[in-house]
């Protein structure tokens, strides 16, 4: 009997393309899921798929409740992906040490991204421009956009980690630690690197549970904020330091930044500049008008937001039957309570912005609310 307990123990988890233990865990796993003729589906490429997908699904919950609508998201989404995949990679290619030779000398290869690499830094210092400019083009609170950004960025980064973690293209240090993982596959990135059937840290699943970790704030926060733009702020201060953390763990190449030699990894030194800038970014962010505190019953989409002509109405999201009774009748506009303090001034401009439930004119600054 003695003898057979540790073979139960190896061949517990044994699938052909993972096994685990002992006493580390394999993968078996070719990149490409399938070949069809000249073309080749890859592992990577569905994940990105499964996340947009499952991402969407995700922040059903935090647009309905910020009066966004799914024509406008699905507009803002194309942009994004647009914007993501082109910072991502352009990102990647530019730190890489082969730049000229590799890239610039042979510009095809900058879109063989079935190669390998993107830098999620990259799309991030994309998206967040272009996320702002088409938010204002669609009238909408473009902190209240990005916000809903970083939600969908949170839950997508997770099955991007699963596709690394199949590529073998997040590699960690060569590692004896009982959750090691072992890379079989010849045609993975891990053995290409001249990894293969070396144990090493899985620096991908650690970045995963950091995705997780993160995530979890997001989603706590994001019921609990009021001032649009926080929860943005909250994710890029959670992204910097966790990457800051894991790359110790990843066999990146070491490099200097402005003479400093700090044993740091390029996403390291990203880090620490994205860490240093959203200091005066922070402050800007709670100044600004689109960051002014959401009262209960607005939609905080567009809260503050002056009208477009011609847009659809969108409701609050919740009922205020008796702040709306009287609003809009016969094509007139209620005046606001202001007017009832014999502000006339206010109640005039009122009029001319509050065509639109859901979008009222901010409060005064005297009146803002504490975040």
């Amino acid at each position: 009997m003695g003898s057979i307990w540790p073979v139960v123990v190896a061949d517990l988890i044994n699938w052909g393309w993972l096994r685990i233990g002992p006493p580390y865990i394999y993968i078996n796993i070719d990149p490409v899921m399938v070949h069809l003729g000249p073309l080749a589906l890859h592992w990577y490429g569905l994940m990105y798929v499964v996340a947009i997908v499952v991402a969407l699904l995700g922040i059903q919950g935090y647009i309905r409740r910020k009066g966004l609508t799914e024509e406008i998201v699905y507009r803002l989404l194309w942009w994004c992906i647009i914007a993501g995949l082109i910072g991502g990679r352009l990102y990647f290619v530019i730190q890489q040490p082969d730049l000229v030779e590799g890239y610039l000398l042979q510009p095809g290869r900058i879109l063989a991204t079935w190669e390998g690499g993107m830098a999620f830094y990259g799309a991030i210092f994309l998206v967040v421009p272009v996320l702002f400019w088409r938010a204002r083009a669609e009238g909408i609170n473009p902190f209240v956009a990005l916000d809903a950004g970083v939600l969908f960025a949170s839950i997508g980064q997770i099955f991007g980690r699963i596709g690394n973690l199949i590529n073998g293209d997040i590699i960690g240090y060569p590692s004896t630690l009982p959750w090691s993982t072992v890379y079989v596959n010849p045609a993975s990135f891990a053995c290409l690197q001249g990894y293969c059937n070396v144990p090493v840290q899985p620096a991908a699943a650690y970045e995963m549970l950091c995705n997780f970790v993160l995530l979890a704030v997001l989603y706590i926060l994001s019921r609990r904020l009021r001032r649009p733009g926080v929860l943005t702020l909250v994710y890029l201060y959670g992204y910097a330091i966790t990457q800051l953390i894991v790359f110790f763990w990843r066999a990146n190449i070491v490099v200097s930044f402005l003479g400093l030699n700090w044993g740091l990894k390029q996403a390291q030194w990203t880090s620490l500049v994205v860490l240093i800038l959203l200091l005066p970014v922070t402050y800007l962010v709670l100044r600004s008008r689109y960051a002014r505190p959401v009262p209960p019953g607005e939609a905080a989409a567009f809260y503050g937001m002056p009208a477009r002509p011609g847009q659809r109405a969108v409701p609050a999201p919740t009922s205020t039957a008796g702040a709306e009774q009287g609003q809009k009748q016969e094509g007139s506009v209620s005046v606001p309570a202001s007017s009832a303090r014999g502000d006339a001034a206010q109640a005039n401009s009122a009029q001319d912005e509050n065509t639109v439930p859901g979008r009222r004119p901010s409060p005064p600054e005297s009146l803002q609310e504490p975040s």
